[in-house]
C-alpha cells in the first residue's frame, strides 16, 4: 500500500501530531512520521520548538567540520530495513567527486552526497524516557540521511563536553535558525 507523504507541516493541518508531541515528545520519528503519514523532518518540525532548531544544510561542511572535534559519537543512519549504529569519531572530510569524503582512523568513513542535504537539526529531547541531543541531516526529501547522537557514559549519562559542544554549536547556528 502506497502512502503519501507530506513534506512538511505547513502542507497538512497536524494538530493532532502537535498535540501529541507537545504531550509526550518522546518516540522514534521514523514510526510516529509512518503513524501520521507525514516526512521524518515533518515530525521534528512539529515538535515544539525548544526541541529544535532547523538550519541550512548548506551549512554542511561547516558542521561537520566542527563535529571532528566531538570525540567519539553515536552515528546512525535509519533506514526503514535497518538502524545502525557505529561509534568512533567524525574524521577530517573533503569534497571530491561530487561527494564529502570522510576517511580516517575511525570505523566511520564512507562518501556522502552533501549537496543533497537540505536541513540540518540541532534535536534536543527525551528519547526512551532519556534526554537526548543529536544532529541530524535531512534530504530534500524530509527524511534523515543520518545522525549523529551525544555519547553516553558507563552510568547511561550524556558526556558531559559533548552536551557542551552541541549546545555551544546550536547558539552559534540559531541566528540562522528555521531558514
Amino acid at each position: 500500500m502506497s502512502e503519501t507523504i507530506r513534506e512538511t507541516v505547513a502542507d497538512t493541518p497536524l494538530e493532532p501530531l502537535r498535540e501529541r508531541l507537545a504531550k509526550n515528545p518522546d518516540g522514534i520519528v521514523e514510526r510516529i512520521a509512518r503513524e501520521y503519514g507525514v516526512s521524518t523532518l515533518a515530525v521534528i518540525e512539529a515538535l515544539p520548538a525548544a526541541h529544535r532548531t532547523l538550519i541550512k544544510g548548506e551549512l554542511f561542511a561547516d558542521v561537520m567540520k566542527e563535529l571532528e572535534s566531538w570525540g567519539e559519537i553515536l552515528f546512525i543512519v535509519h533506514t526503514p530495513d535497518i538502524v545502525l549504529e557505529c561509534a568512533g569519531t567524525i574524521p577530517p572530510g573533503s569534497f571530491g567527486r561530487g561527494y564529502y569524503n570522510i576517511h580516517g582512523d575511525s570505523p566511520i568513513g564512507g562518501h556522502i552526497r552533501a549537496e543533497a542535504c537540505s536541513r540540518i537539526v540541532f534535536l534536543a529531547r527525551p528519547f526512551m524516557g532519556r534526554q537526548s541531543c543529536s544532529i541530524q541531516f535531512f534530504n530534500g526529501d524530509g527524511e534523515a540521511m543520518f545522525k549523529v547522537f551525544v555519547r553516553r557514559d558507563e552510568k547511561r549519562e550524556m558526556l558531559a563536553h559533548q552536551v557542551a559542544k552541541f549546545e555551544a554549536m546550536r547558539a552559534r547556528h540559531a541566528d540562522g535558525a528555521n531558514a
